[in-house]
């Protein structure tokens, strides 16, 4: 764990930046400045170690020169062609002769230097003053923003500077790449109702305003997710003790709850990109409140046994849940399903039967419309299946609303029926899964997530907040089986005659396993969530018997069955889910479901 002490750190493959304290808003200020005098020197450091020709050029050129004395010598260099040329310099200072009369060495190291930096996953924070009233919010956001941008164009003109300086020429082509950070944040002290258990939560800073310079790909990391959520019965202070100097919180909307998610420094890359997973929570959520759900990401938790654990507090209603500082958590699945296991306990708790799986309001050109939802764990097919109607929208749907991605609830509206609520307005998903070229299409809003590995994922925000906690009325309920073939008697839909056939299936939850986790061939999950289900198990079996008997007995049109995805077979990877989705679409034409679009 790396303490930040200093205006920034460099950790990894990141760099921190406390942008108070390393602001520059001139190419002098910028050069001179302890962040680019580090970069220089670990850039020659690392060309050392692994014996380039850019090292072997410095070294010829400058043989009396130590290791330990380059890093200046060029950093002054560099000083002086952000504002001179090469022949200007040379006529000041002839020491400076031998490496700038070699001009394409010295450009290719500029580059190489410049993508050196862009090659970090950068960060910056500002923080803004502490305030009591909901008031005058706007202006620090704005000059953020204005900051952010400012710092980025200043990278771009010193870099572009220094490099015309040196060739005497200037580019043909300019590309107005994110120089400066890839996210940032504006941070906030917020006085919350803390209990004294949560103490050392206090005064971790709050994110009020986050940015994103796409396109953003990280590195975390692990890219799978390993093992249950397992629940403890105890909870300490020093399970919970951390230096709030090292510590972020990102408040959130995990459907209608508040969440609090902190997290350490480290896991910066995973916590920022919750901007693009959940809704972020107003400043009237946080202040003199108390949170629905807490959970702390990044502890040197005082316990044994699981890296994952989640505690029920009844004596101040909140879950917590905590994760251990470890490498083998650096995932972003581990935020995500750790968020929503809380939420679905507490859902469980409210009279709700929460649902892994996907809905979507369709409305087709004919005036056909339905709500569908599709359940199932990872992989099983549920978000590429609703991704299939998005490639149909041209030549059917008319209307297509997400209403949630990935997990969800179903409740008892006003009018006594059964109806789907979601949870996130972004979506985690496979890359490989989704159709051609799609993931690039959507690049300027996206979070690409270990692009070049088995399981590629993007984050991408796919509904908007007011849909996720609406309500929609259920007409259709579907288990998602990735593991058979569509045959003539079965087709890619098929309905159930009674609950308690349904609930056979849903209970049994089985799916090829897609590499999405540890989890290999045919497994089973208790009604495919492993997220707060099996942990609720008792009251979770109340809940299914309501729910699957008011679908069939007491909402009219309302039907439950399983659409065959196929994605877990080879080769059906993207026909399969598309399949399912025009045969959904054969059973959605003439359907007028009862208020399906109220």
């Amino acid at each position: 764990m790396v303490s930040i002490k200093k205006p920034y750190i460099i950790f990894r493959n990141k760099v921190i930046m406390d942008f108070a304290r390393v602001y520059c808003d001139t190419p002098e200020k910028l050069l001179k400045s302890p962040l680019f005098h580090e970069l220089v020197d670990r850039f020659i450091e690392k060309t050392a170690a692994r014996g380039s020709s850019l090292f072997a050029f410095l070294m010829e050129a400058l043989p009396q020169l130590k290791r330990n004395d380059l890093t200046g010598y060029l950093v002054n260099l560099f000083r002086l062609l952000s504002s001179h040329s090469s022949e200007e310099i040379i006529e000041m200072n002839n020491g400076f002769e031998p490496v700038l009369s070699r001009r394409e060495e010295l450009h290719e190291l500029v580059e190489e230097l410049y993508n050196y930096w862009r090659r970090f996953e950068r960060f910056l924070y500002l923080e803004a003053p502490k305030r009591h009233e909901a008031t005058n919010s706007a202006l620090h956001g704005v000059q953020f923003i204005k900051a952010n941008e400012d710092f980025k164009n200043l990278v771009l003109y010193v870099y572009r500077r220094v490099a015309e300086n040196i060739t005497g020429d200037s580019p043909r082509v300019y590309r107005q790449l994110p120089a400066g950070a890839n996210m940032g944040m504006l941070i906030e002290q917020v006085d919350w109702m803390c209990p004294p258990l949560y103490g050392s939560l206090a005064q971790v800073p709050f994110i009020r305003l986050s940015l994103v310079n796409p396109p953003v790909i990280l590195y975390p990391r692990s890219n799978t997710r390993k093992g249950a959520f397992e629940e403890t019965f105890e909870l300490t202070e020093g399970m919970l003790r951390l230096d709030a100097s090292e510590w972020f919180c990102y408040p959130v909307k995990v459907g209608e709850l508040t969440a609090f998610i902190f997290f350490h420094q480290d896991f910066m890359s995973l916590g920022l990109s919750l901007s693009n997973l959940f809704e972020t929570a107003r400043y009237e959520d946080i202040r003199g409140q108390k949170p629905d759900l807490v959970m702390i990401f990044g502890l040197h938790g005082e316990w044994a046994g699981s890296d994952t654990m989640f505690y029920e507090d009844r004596e101040n209603n909140i879950l917590t849940g905590m994760v251990r500082y470890s490498e083998d958590v650096d995932y972003f699945g581990y935020f995500k399903k750790m968020a929503l296991t809380l939420h679905n306990i507490a859902m469980l708790k409210k009279g709700r039967l929460p649902v892994h799986g996907a809905m979507v309001h369709l409305k087709l050109k004919d005036g056909s419309e339905a709500n569908v939802v599709i359940v199932g764990d990872s992989g099983a097919g549920k978000s590429e299946t609703i991704e299939a109607f998005r490639t149909l929208n041209a030549e059917d749907i008319c209307d297509l609303k997400i209403i949630f991605d990935d997990m969800g609830s179903l409740g008892i509206d006003s009018e006594g029926r059964v109806a789907g609520y979601g949870t996130e307005t972004g979506a985690f998903v496979r890359i490989d899964d989704l159709e051609a070229g799609y993931a690039y299409e959507e690049i300027d809003r996206s979070i690409f997530m270990n692009p070049d590995k088995i399981n590629a994922r993007l984050i991408i925000p796919v509904t908007r907040y007011n849909h996720i906690v609406k309500g929609y009325p259920v007409n259709f309920l579907l288990y998602a089986n990735n593991y058979e073939q569509i045959d003539e008697e079965h087709g890619a839909v098929e309905f159930f005659s009674s609950a308690e056939e349904a609930i056979e299936v849903f209970r049994s939850g089985a799916r090829l396993a897609k590499g999405t986790t540890d989890e290999k061939g045919l497994v089973h999950t208790y009604f495919a969530n492993p997220f707060g289900a099996p942990q609720r198990r008792e009251e979770h079996e109340k809940m299914a018997a309501f729910y699957f008997d008011h679908i069939f007995k007491s909402v009219p049109g309302a039907r439950a069955g399983q659409i065959r995805t196929r994605l877990g077979i080879s080769g059906y990877e993207h026909e399969g889910p598309r399949t399912a989705a025009m045969g959904l679409l054969q059973i959605i034409r003439g359907f007028k479901g009862q208020g399906a679009a109220s």
